[in-house]
């Protein structure tokens, strides 16, 4: 449904005594396919390339050598623009705000209408009942949650087959988690949408019907979350974004 095939990322740097122009290589060589419907989880150290990993599926950061395979096209070289009207979304880890610009206004762009019942019926899906939230300015007023709501709405509203989600649990409290994991394997399970999410929180880990663990840019293990325990012991993984205190810290995977 969708292959990865043989991907790799480079970025310009240098040799930090000769100063002589390198390449840093940011993703390297990866092959993988995920099915339609899945539930993936992409975890790993910070810097080892889950992210950017991510944003070459949507476009956002460019081959360097290898290809994408979607639904049995090479999107390799399509746009974001045009991966977005084949159905692949992003939803981004610090969505962006609009100041002059509502919550209304961003839905009926992803929705393709302004028609009042079909945005209700989509605002509910994400646990919005009041119809004023609508006309929210999206701006820094808004709170770490609601911004992610927003997003969240805009992202299904897409109807996709694919939908990712970079690290979606930054900026919003403990008690949100849970409900976005279940709205996450909600929408995959009666849209069935192929569900990516990068993340570090054990919350999704445990959700996931596969999990990636990603390390120097390589998947080094994929499969279920209790294979990759032994692989995770140098790495937190928390109920939250915050670090680990130490060995005896239930809220983490050591």
């Amino acid at each position: 449904m969708l292959q990865l095939q043989n991907v790799t990322f480079k970025v310009p740097d240098s040799d930090v005594k000769t100063k002589l122009p390198l390449q840093k290589t940011i993703v390297n060589d990866v092959s993988f396919t995920f099915e339609r419907g899945g539930f993936y989880a992409i975890t790993g150290p910070n810097g080892s390339g889950k992210t950017s990993l991510a944003k070459l599926i949507m476009g956002i950061n460019e081959l360097s050598s290898g290809k994408i395979v979607f639904d049995g096209q090479d999107i390799s070289p399509l746009s974001i623009h045009e991966r977005s009207n084949a159905g692949i979304v992003y939803g981004f880890q610090h969505p962006a705000r609009f100041k002059g610009t509502t919550f209304r206004d961003l839905l009926s762009i992803a929705a393709g209408t302004d028609d009042e019942e079909t945005l209700a019926r989509i605002i509910a899906r994400v646990g919005v009942c009041s119809m004023s939230f609508l006309d929210k300015p999206v701006d820094s007023k808004l709170s770490g949650g609601e911004i992610k709501k927003i997003e969240l709405a805009t992202v299904i509203a897409r109807n996709p087959k694919v939908a990712i989600y970079d690290e979606p649990d930054t900026g919003i409290d403990l008690w949100t988690i849970g409900p976005m994991v279940e709205l996450l394997k909600r929408e995959q399970k009666e849209h069935n949408t192929t569900t990516i999410v990068v993340s570090h929180n054990k919350a999704f880990l445990e959700a996931a019907d596969t999990l990636l663990l990603v390390r120097k840019g390589r998947i080094a293990y994929s499969g279920d979350l209790k294979g990759a325990m032994p692989m995770l012991e140098d790495l937190s993984v928390c109920t939250f974004n915050e670090p680990c205190q130490g060995e005896n810290d239930a809220r983490c995977y050591r």
